[in-house]
């Protein structure tokens, strides 16, 4: 039997994105599967709601128990990586590993207040703004990965659901209840990284990979080098312990 993994998806785009790390997955003989939160991809139409997301991580990691007869390892990027470490700490011992990527500014409602104005213009737009999500990504991602990022949708009515939900995520008191080891991935350039040595000193098992080069997307516009973090985490995740940084 071979421990599968989860992956969880960031805001406005879908399991699509992990196209990559499913093939590589793959390639290394490793079962793994990527979700769709509420309000995502191919469940655009639902409304998200922490608990709706926590269900979806509940039902995927119970399926891939029953399915391979072991605890999964999950990695959650940005929304997913918040998620993740509240889900991991809800559900002790459910999980033999986390990887939590791009997640490492703790969620405070007067900055959130500033991204909802923001999306709220933006969403006055003709096209809700599609044109331009689209094409920032294209600006800052090469393919394939643009296209894997924006391959399952962009989920456009989600952000004032996700805005107003996520200050309720306490990511630093989550991490304390942690005991499975913890990677944190992130990139040089992540706009989402201001508190990342809080998030390594809250975690009793962690260790951080800071990517050069990298930018929030860290798992597409450095793709190659998330990936040998992510194998490394998941190789590592049945007994790691302490806290160590390093920088590929």
């Amino acid at each position: 039997m071979t421990t599968p993994i989860l992956f969880v998806h960031g805001l406005r785009t879908s399991r699509s994105m992990w196209r990559r790390q499913l093939a590589m997955a793959e390639a290394n003989g490793i079962p793994a599967e990527a979700v769709d939160l509420p309000g995502h991809g191919h469940r655009m139409s639902e409304r998200f709601t922490l608990a709706a997301a926590a269900s979806t991580i509940t039902d995927a990691v119970t399926r891939l128990e029953q399915r391979h007869g072991r605890r999964p390892y999950l990695v959650g990027f940005s929304l997913g990586g918040y998620l993740a470490v509240d889900w991991v700490a809800a559900h002790p011992r459910s999980v033999c590993g986390l990887l939590a990527a791009s997640c490492g500014t703790v969620p405070s409602a007067r900055v959130l207040l500033g991204w909802q104005v923001l999306a709220r213009g933006i969403h006055r737009l003709p096209d809700r703004g599609l044109g331009l999500n689209d094409a920032m990504v294209r600006l800052f991602v090469s393919e394939p990965g643009a296209t894997d990022v924006i391959a399952g949708g962009v989920a456009l009515e989600v952000m004032d659901d996700v805005l107003r939900a996520l200050p309720a995520l306490r990511p630093l008191e989550s991490l304390q209840r942690i005991d499975e080891p913890v990677l944190f991935v992130n990139g040089r350039w992540d706009h989402l990284r201001w508190h990342a040595s809080r998030y390594l000193e809250a975690t009793r098992h962690g260790r951080s990979v800071t990517i050069a080069g990298a930018t929030h997307m860290v798992s597409v516009t450095r793709a190659a080098v998330f990936d040998e973090a992510l194998l490394g985490g998941y190789r590592a995740s049945a007994g790691s312990a302490g806290s160590s940084t390093d920088e590929p």
